[in-house]
């Protein structure tokens, strides 16, 4: 991590809250944390300018893939197909970098053993390192979807939203369903957040925890992916991560949001358990 990565921490007391706030206030000042939203602001930006490039104005989209011409006809799509895109690849990276650092971070910069002499407690500060994290997943999707939104307007005509059942609502409605594909996608990330929180407990490189981390999203997307191993399906952090297009439906079918939400949980319960039994144990002083 370089110097502009790690600015100045103010002063903490023991308060859970002061701590998150603080937590939260270096994440989000720092250089790296705003260039990866960037970048994934500019997913859903590109993809509009892109198929508004290539569509040239015709009512459909031309030899690509049918979403395009869904996107050409209403421009709230654009939000929900930067989401497919992204829920992939980009976010796991993203929130890969991060997670990943929580930890590790703080000990190659040998601000670690700072954070410990002060009355903080171990268990509170990987609780805290943990929130963090999950409020970047939250921050990240939110930024997919918004800019997606803008672009959409701003490119394309916005009107009612054909779901994909049949039916139309609204561009309220829609807005609400949209908000409710960033919880599933916020959820689906939470248990990625806790395998890097692991991760970063177990090295002081925090490129190492970030690229494990990212290697078995990676990995897990594949192995999903094999039919031949269909029976691990339902126990991969990444089997339901697409499923956010059940709320597409009327009515909701809300079978996947539950099953997500409970596989996640486990994953957070467990690796999480590993972060807090590792680095209570940690010597932050070698």
């Amino acid at each position: 991590m370089s110097p502009a990565d790690a600015p100045a921490r103010p002063a903490r007391r023991g308060s859970g809250l002061a701590l998150l706030g603080s937590e939260v206030a270096v994440l989000f000042r720092r250089v790296r944390t705003i260039a990866l939203l960037a970048a994934l602001a500019l997913i859903p930006v590109l993809l509009a300018v892109a198929v508004r490039v290539t569509t040239d104005g015709s009512e459909g989209g031309g030899d690509g893939p049918a979403f395009l011409g869904d996107i050409t006809q209403n421009g709230l799509f654009v939000s929900l197909t930067a989401l497919t895109v992204a829920i992939p690849l980009f976010l796991p990276l993203t929130v890969g970098v991060v997670a990943g650092d929580t930890v590790a971070g703080e000990a190659s910069l040998g601000t670690l053993r700072y954070l410990l002499v002060t009355p903080v407690g171990r268990v509170r500060l990987v609780l805290v390192k943990y929130a963090g994290a999950a409020l970047f997943c939250l921050v990240a999707t939110l930024v997919v979807v918004v800019f997606g939104a803008i672009a959409g307007a701003a490119l394309f005509p916005v009107g009612p939203v054909t779901l994909l059942s049949g039916q139309s609502i609204g561009v309220g409605d829609y807005v609400g369903r949209l908000l409710l594909m960033a919880l599933y996608v916020t959820i689906s990330l939470l248990g990625l957040s806790a395998i890097g929180l692991f991760a970063s407990t177990l090295t002081s490189v925090p490129v190492g925890a970030m690229a494990a981390t990212i290697v078995l999203s990676t990995v897990a997307q594949i192995v999903d992916a094999l039919p031949q191993l269909d029976a691990l399906d339902p126990w991969l952090f990444t089997h339901y991560w697409l499923g956010f297009a059940d709320l597409m439906r009327d009515p909701v079918s809300w079978g996947n949001f539950a099953d997500n939400a409970l596989l996640q949980a486990g994953y957070v319960a467990v690796f999480g358990a590993l972060a807090l039994g590792r680095f209570t144990t940690k010597d932050v002083l070698s």
